[in-house]
């Protein structure tokens, strides 16, 4: 059975957002959207997206680390936001393994969103219905585009390739391999949800800070880097003046 899924490097991921936004260009302008922020720049900021970026810092400064982690649905293998649905709006796929809703049946309860144990269902507050990551459905089987094109969004914009799309169930393809080849996990899985996105971890690598290497070699505000007052450096004006 094929089951379609995202497998993010965390090692080469930078937090540039193209991901988050390109989502949300895609999304607004298909069969999702539209994707709204009633209240974007707010004091309580509102806003509906399918995928997001949290940045943490790990370690102590300086020996830290910053961690960028894209979220989105992760399309759990046993999705718990489908049995608590009441009308049967949230729903997995057969065929490809995608977990969806259909708006038309969705009532906006929020029961798949207090389900979901990693926070990826969000309600659109001018449609009052749940929405969440389709993993570009409406795209990776238009046979009007170019086959290098039927990726979801996030994957074709990601500048790093951070971001790869595929089979999980197929050993053969680029996701199993890296999953296997690189210790691919998936997130909280003592949950039993079976996430079928799956995050590669960053490589150890081991730091070294030297003490001028956190400061800059032309700070402005040492003496000794001080542009020569007049009559301090004679033989410096008299090249200077020679020019």
């Amino acid at each position: 059975m094929t089951q379609l899924a995202l497998v993010i490097d965390l090692n080469v991921c930078v937090g540039c957002h193209a991901c988050v936004t390109s989502c949300k260009e895609w999304n607004t302008s298909g069969s999702a959207g539209p994707l709204c922020d009633e209240n974007a720049y707010g004091q309580n900021p509102t806003g509906t997206f399918f995928n997001r970026v949290q940045t943490f810092e790990v370690g102590e400064f300086p020996n830290s680390e910053t961690v960028h982690f894209p979220k989105s649905c992760l399309h759990c293998e046993d999705p718990p936001c489908v049995p608590v649905c009441p009308t049967g709006a949230s729903y997995k796929r057969k065929e490809d393994g995608i977990v969806l809703v259909d708006y038309d049946k969705c009532i906006g309860c929020e029961y798949c969103t207090w389900a979901c144990p990693y926070g990826a269902r969000e309600i659109d507050e001018k449609q009052q219905v749940m929405k969440k990551c389709t993993l570009c459905v409406d795209r990776i089987y238009d046979q009007t585009l170019p086959e290098r094109d039927r990726k979801p969004a996030c994957v074709k914009a990601c500048p790093t390739s951070a971001r790869l799309f595929g089979d999980v169930h197929d050993p053969e393809s680029v996701v199993s391999q890296a999953i296997r080849e690189d210790g691919g996990y998936q997130l909280m899985p003592e949950w039993g949800t079976h996430p079928a996105n799956h995050y590669l971890p960053r490589r150890k690598t081991k730091l070294k800070i030297h003490a001028d290497e956190l400061e800059r070699a032309d700070n402005p505000l040492k003496l000794d880097h001080q542009l020569p007052m007049p009559g301090k450096d004679e033989s410096s004006m008299d090249d200077a003046s020679a020019w």
